[in-house]
């Protein structure tokens, strides 16, 4: 049986179906959802070191098999009513940044479609939350996890503002090259596309979810001329309500159109095995966020790149 469940992940894994599966946990009587992906593992509370001069949100630190993180008291961060005594930490690793987030209780795992998850209504500048998933009994929100974090950790913000700002033959080369951006962080992607326009990249189209990308790309597609006369780049997230970034990428290679339009996987769930995925879909490259100056070097490389071809040719 084992080995079937690992065959019938494999075969996920290789074929963008745009599942994905989430550990569902509470705070008080709001039920919230995070990836699988991101999740090392849940524990039982520990004890936890006090620090001075930490941000409001966490509440010190833990140790986990030799290995010093910090905990969130995530019903603080939402500025939620919980139990007076949370049980479980949810050890997560995000951004190649290991933290635990402590909520009330953790339930169960839930594998569901990005289809199924719709984009988190603007209720508000500071919502956490990027997706609501309906269930038959109960929604489930899907929290912005990524932003969370980037309030804590000052270094992911200037990792997300860092890059090469390159010699002005460079920046003449970036001006006029229609890059398309899908991420569902309203924090990360207003980031992302303010650096990409300071580094010169003026021609930025920027979307909330995958699904709006590929309608987007399709209208192109069905523009008059080369498409790389339409759309130079793809940049896509991941993890994105209605259709995910794997799933993204898979219609465009299978287009007859669209197919050699570079994609780049800028997410925070790039591991080994989320890197096997994309490298299988036929990514160009995949960067782990925040690091903005490797996606920004990439994007120079991949048109530097296809002008010297076209040129050739």
């Amino acid at each position: 049986m084992a080995d079937r469940n690992a065959e019938k992940k494999g075969i996920l894994l290789e074929t963008g179906t745009n599942e994905f599966e989430i550990v569902e946990f509470s705070i008080g009587e709001v039920n919230y959802g995070i990836n699988v992906a991101k999740v090392r593992e849940v524990i039982t509370r520990v004890p936890v070191t006090k620090m001075p001069q930490v941000h409001p949100f966490v509440d010190g630190l833990f140790t986990l098999r030799g290995r010093v993180m910090p905990l969130v008291n995530l019903p603080r961060c939402l500025n939620a009513v919980g139990s007076e005594e949370p049980k479980n930490i949810i050890v997560t690793e995000i951004n190649n940044y290991n933290i635990g987030f402590l909520v009330d209780n953790v339930s169960r795992i839930h594998r569901i479609s990005w289809k199924d998850m719709e984009p988190s209504p603007e209720v508000g500048e500071d919502s956490m939350v990027v997706g609501v998933i309906k269930m038959p009994d109960k929604i489930v929100l899907l929290l912005d996890f990524e932003t969370i974090i980037a309030k804590i950790n000052p270094e992911i913000n200037a990792k997300l503002t860092t890059f090469n700002n390159g010699t002005t033959v460079v920046k003449e080369s970036r001006e006029n090259m229609h890059i398309v951006v899908a991420e569902d962080s309203p924090m990360l992607r207003d980031l992302l596309v303010s650096t990409l326009h300071e580094a010169g990249y003026k021609f930025v189209k920027d979307f909330n979810n995958g699904k709006a990308a590929w309608d987007y790309l399709s209208i192109l597609a069905k523009e008059p001329g080369p498409i790389e006369d339409q759309v130079k780049i793809m940049i896509s997230d991941i993890e994105m309500p209605q259709m995910d970034g794997h799933r993204l990428l898979k219609l465009i290679r299978e287009d007859e159109v669209l197919a050699n339009v570079p994609v780049i996987l800028f997410s925070s769930l790039i591991n080994e095995e989320m890197r096997r995925k994309g490298d299988n879909l036929g990514a160009n490259g995949q960067i782990s966020k925040p690091e903005i100056g490797q996606l920004i070097d990439l994007l120079d490389k991949l048109i530097f790149d296809s002008k010297k071809d076209t040129e050739k040719a």
